[in-house]
């Protein structure tokens, strides 16, 4: 049995190393957040990246011990300054040491290449992380450039789907206008120094606000009749390609056409709560599975076909001490001890997802250095809503006559 066992776990492994290995227009990341009590070691999370292919790796801040172990790796890294630090990075000599103490004294070893200044900042409705939000951002490049890393490294922000006011039909995709004052500078930095505009996006969270009339289909990459848009022509098979381009139609329509837009976060919880529709191990298998395949075909998106495209996956654990419901500690492709949560990618396979992940977190503070998923939804609760029954599934239900 524990051969057979092993077996299973391999075959899962060689699986997704061939869906990972992503090249061309589109590329694949993961997201590797450490809310967690059980999780292995830096260096046996080397030993399962590798294993799987990955050569993206996301991070929520900027761990030491992480950072040391990928070293000479050849792994790309995303670091990040956490949200409660927004405001030492307004002082250049805090800006400076940070940079020299998380970024610098890695490379050149650690190919560390961006750096996120906060995740989900203008969606939290709290005016001073606002503010803070691009000073931060210019203090972070200003350090750089100071270091001459500017050249290698880039600085940017992770948003929310929320912060755009119209996503249907993508052609139609606006900022919210509240936000602009906030936004617009942010892309004048941007194009300044091309870095590119991430975004969250989690079309699980339109899915389980109304699974009556969300087709399934559609939100999981599976075959079905699509939707077209009335004023491009547009066709679209899925729900987060159309997401990603009423992202692009909001940057163009604020003058901003020619910026690239990468996916920070999008995943699918593979264990959720009787009340969180769709948190399945069969439907995270499909989602993240269907998502690395289509990101195989080497094509963007259908109003960028040919624009490069990097996606990054929540998350590599399932995490134990994430706050919030169920589905908050069954996002990862993999479970603590490294099995795999699921058997991504195989069709028709009878691997079911293992134990681990779903235990109600233990008693104590707050561990910070990322949101939850739904705390981030939560923070606005009304706007979210709006976001994702007025602006996608109604006018969905419309579109495809359902």
């Amino acid at each position: 049995m524990e051969l057979r066992s092993r077996r299973r776990c391999l075959i899962t492994l060689l699986a997704v190393a061939a869906l990972l290995s992503v090249g061309g227009v589109g590329s694949i990341g993961v997201n590797y957040g450490q809310v967690a009590n059980n999780l292995p070691t830096p260096d046996k999370v080397v030993q399962l990246v590798r294993a799987i292919g990955a050569t993206r790796v996301k991070l929520y801040d900027a761990d030491p011990r992480v950072l040391r172990a990928f070293s000479n790796t050849g792994v790309e890294f995303i670091v990040g300054v956490r949200n409660e630090d927004l405001g030492r990075m307004k002082d250049p000599a805090n800006a400076r040491t940070w940079v020299r103490d998380n970024v610098q004294a890695y490379l050149p070893g650690t190919r560390v290449c961006t750096i996120t200044v906060g995740n989900e900042i203008l969606t939290f409705n709290n005016t001073a992380m606002s503010d803070d939000l691009l000073p931060a951002m210019q203090g972070v490049h200003e350090a750089l450039v100071a270091s001459g890393l500017d050249k290698q490294v880039s600085v940017t922000t992770a948003h929310s789907l929320a912060t755009l006011q119209v996503s249907y039909p993508p052609s139609a995709g606006a900022f919210r206008k509240d936000l602009l004052p906030y936004i617009t500078p942010i892309l004048d930095f941007h194009s300044r120094t091309g870095s590119c505009f991430l975004i969250n996006a989690y079309p699980y969270f339109a899915y389980k606000a109304d699974p009556k009339h969300v087709p399934i289909d559609f939100v999981l990459f599976q075959p079905n009749r699509g939707i077209t848009d009335p004023s491009t022509n547009l066709r679209y098979d899925n729900m987060l390609f159309a997401q990603i381009d009423a992202v692009y139609a909001a940057l163009g329509s604020v003058g901003y056409r020619n910026l690239s837009v990468q996916i920070s976060e999008t995943g699918w919880p593979s264990k959720g709560d009787a009340d969180e529709a769709g948190a399945t191990t069969e439907n995270a298998r499909k989602y993240n599975g269907n998502l690395i395949k289509l990101m195989k075909q080497k094509k963007g998106t259908p109003m960028r076909p040919d624009w490069d495209l990097s996606i990054y996956v929540f998350a590599l654990f399932n995490e134990n001490m994430k706050l919030g419901p169920t589905s908050e500690r069954n996002y990862g492709l993999f479970n603590p001890d490294g099995t795999p949560a699921y058997a991504l990618g195989i069709t028709n396979s009878t691997t079911t997802a293992r134990g681990g992940g779903g235990s109600t977190p233990p008693a104590g503070p707050r561990i910070d250095g990322y949101m939850t998923i739904s705390e981030a939804a939560n923070k606005d609760a009304t706007r979210i809503v709006a976001v994702t029954l007025l602006w996608i599934i109604i006018p969905l239900m419309i579109w495809m006559h359902v």
